[in-house]
């Protein structure tokens, strides 16, 4: 798994899996936000559901965020900032590959309070 440092709270990354999420809480990640729809990478791709699971289990927070390739506004960045607000830090946001959760991250710091 390739994880992208944006800030000292927040990494982006592709598909997490759930035996992927102990590992991320062993390296210090406190919750993980899902913005990769269910599905959306077909048939065996684990629900968030199974994430979230994985999560509580490891002592983690998450949320799920789902967005669609091309179509994120300023409704999904402020929901995004509010997570980043109310979660406990540090945060991995997940997409197909990392890059919508890190256009996301980017949309959230223009977006009005």
């Amino acid at each position: 798994m390739t994880i992208k440092t944006l800030t000292p709270t927040l990494s982006v990354s592709p598909q997490v899996l759930p035996q992927q999420v102990a590992h991320l809480a062993k390296s210090g990640f406190k919750s993980i936000i899902c913005n990769l729809p269910d599905g959306e990478c077909g048939p065996g791709q684990p629900g968030f559901d199974q994430i979230a699971e994985a999560a509580k289990a490891a002592g983690m927070q998450s949320a799920y965020l789902p967005i669609v390739p091309g179509q994120a506004g300023p409704s999904e960045a402020a929901a995004f900032r509010d997570l980043l607000a109310s979660l406990p830090t540090p945060i991995i946001a997940f997409c197909r590959s990392g890059n919508r959760s890190a256009s996301l991250w980017t949309m959230s710091q223009s977006v009005r309070a």
